[in-house]
């Protein structure tokens, strides 16, 4: 149990935390109030992956973006576009009093880059970069099986907006290759390409550290309803090495099995506020199974944008 004072907002003010509060609010909005002390500025959710929703009266706070039974591999948010941001703020409303369910999990970034950089496929990322491909649906075609913006993301809510145009002029402002595929059934499909360093370099840490992960690939969907039987080359997400030279299954296991080594998790209790430095920590879950009666509800708040500068060729 924490109180909040104002040598523990000093804590959390430090560059690079994990800092987890329970302080038993019922109230949404003074939850926000504590992560904002500790986040300062918020941003909204543009051009991102998930097909988030606002959480009503809650200005930029914002649902998980997933189904509960879909488990969600480690992942550092918006790495695959130009700018990312600084911190990630969770306010959990309800939990689940069952140990180990609903908890979210975080992994230190620093040993998971230390233990990838000693293997071939960390020298692989290091040399090549990635390449990013997202296929964003259209919310003007008829809603069907991977279409269903329940499962992915229509271009019109991840660029808020529903002029093509705009949304192409936004995607490549951050630094997106754009192509537009006219399907039969599932209308206007907006497809990018992102080239970009698997790593970056932090200034306050003075150092590069991976800051990517398989949940930017097809295998994000392995457990999500509907779309996990979809063929892996028709999901919404894809990835290369930067050479365009696909991964095989062993290496996208090993890039999995470095994030599972260091991760610690977060058991929520309802009213808890959590803020994770988004570089230094990854941020993930196992899929959750409720029983009758049981609810499990987090909002997610986003800190400020910077831009991606990749790496520093004597910072290794």
């Amino acid at each position: 149990m924490y109180l909040v004072t104002k040598s523990l907002l000093k804590f959390c003010s430090l560059p690079f935390y994990c800092t987890s509060l329970s302080l038993g609010l019922t109230d949404m909005a003074d939850q926000r109030a504590i992560a904002r002390m500790i986040m300062g500025d918020e941003t909204e959710y543009e051009g991102g992956a998930n097909p988030r929703n606002r959480t009503s009266d809650l200005a930029n706070v914002y649902d998980i973006g997933a189904p509960l039974e879909a488990a969600l591999a480690y992942h550092h948010e918006m790495t695959y576009k130009s700018h990312s941001i600084e911190t990630l703020g969770f306010l959990c409303k309800h939990a689940v009093d069952r140990p180990g369910v609903g908890w979210s999990f975080v992994s230190d970034s620093v040993q998971a880059h230390d233990y990838i950089m000693s293997t071939e496929l960390g020298q692989k990322l290091k040399e090549h970069g990635l390449c990013f491909v997202r296929r964003m649906t259209d919310a003007t075609a008829p809603a069907s099986g991977i279409n269903d913006g329940t499962i992915y993301n229509h271009w019109q809510q991840s660029w808020i907006t529903d002029d093509p145009a705009k949304a192409q002029e936004a995607a490549e402002a951050q630094g997106l290759q754009v192509e537009w595929i006219h399907h039969p059934t599932q209308g206007r499909i907006m497809q990018t390409r992102y080239y970009k360093s698997a790593f970056e370099y932090v200034p306050l840490l003075d150092r590069n550290i991976m800051i990517t992960s398989i949940a930017d690939d097809g295998e994000w969907f392995d457990s999500w309803p509907e779309i996990m039987n979809v063929p892996q080359e028709d999901r919404p997400l894809e990835m290369y090495f930067g050479n365009d030279e696909p991964f095989t299954l062993e290496e996208k296991q090993e890039w999995t099995d470095a994030y599972d080594m260091f991760g610690v998790p977060i058991p929520w209790r309802s009213g808890d506020v959590a803020v994770v430095c988004n570089m230094r920590f990854a941020h993930g879950r196992p899929g959750v199974h409720l029983l009758p009666g049981e609810k499990r509800e987090l909002g997610v708040m986003l800190g400020r944008f910077f831009e991606r500068q990749e790496t520093r060729d004597d910072k290794w």
